[in-house]
């Protein structure tokens, strides 16, 4: 029995070992939802490892990321953010087009922190869906519009991040670079430095 509320496990072993372990797979989910922070990070840590690594074996759990996505739990959401984000690489069915308003509607509320993270797996997502590259790419420049909460100034540092990812494939790249430019001035010492360091490699 594997016991995920120990600090220092090895996660890619784990990762390995649930593959193709349903059972496995149903506890890490428990585990995501567990009150036990230990827990669900070591959880989060392995499923993350899986998506990225074996994207196929998680792709069933779909809608279970999903319901994790549209919870009210903070927590749920920032680890949904991520798995989702993973399973784009795999995403045949275009699961991801039918609940982008979904993802990106969390950009758009008022957590900076679960916002923060949607603006981060953007270059994930435009990486792993092309043809949605310019939308997202577009939601990323109006995050003074669209964001409802106090801190959007921070969560542009991580789109800036993600921009630079994108940067390379994107059709958009005068607008990038004109919005990197506005940053150089933003209240947020974050915003300032990953504006200039994009801008110092673009």
């Amino acid at each position: 029995m594997v016991i995920l509320d120990e600090k220092n496990i090895d996660v890619e072993k784990l990762a390995r070992k649930a593959v193709n372990n349903h059972d496995f797979i149903l506890e890490l989910e428990r585990g995501v939802r567990s009150k036990d922070n230990t827990t669900r990070q070591n959880s989060f840590k392995v499923l993350q490892v899986i998506a990225k690594e074996n994207p196929d074996f998680l792709y069933g759990e779909w809608d279970y990321f999903l319901e994790m996505l549209k919870s009210p739990n903070s927590f749920h959401k920032y680890i949904a953010i991520y798995i989702l984000a993973s399973l784009t690489s795999v995403d045949t069915d275009n699961k991801f087009e039918k609940i982008f308003d979904d993802y990106y509607g969390v950009l758009a509320g008022d957590k900076a922190m679960n916002a923060s993270h949607v603006a981060l797996n953007s270059s994930t997502i435009a990486h792993n869906k092309p043809d949605l590259r310019s939308r997202i790419v577009d939601i990323l420049l109006s995050i003074d519009e669209i964001h409802q909460g106090k801190q959007k100034e921070l969560i542009k540092a991580y789109a800036i991040e993600a921009l630079g990812k994108i940067y390379p494939e994107a059709e958009d790249k005068q607008l990038i670079e004109n919005f990197v430019k506005s940053q150089r001035d933003s209240k947020s010492p974050k915003t300032r430095n990953m504006a200039q360091c994009f801008l110092d490699r673009c």
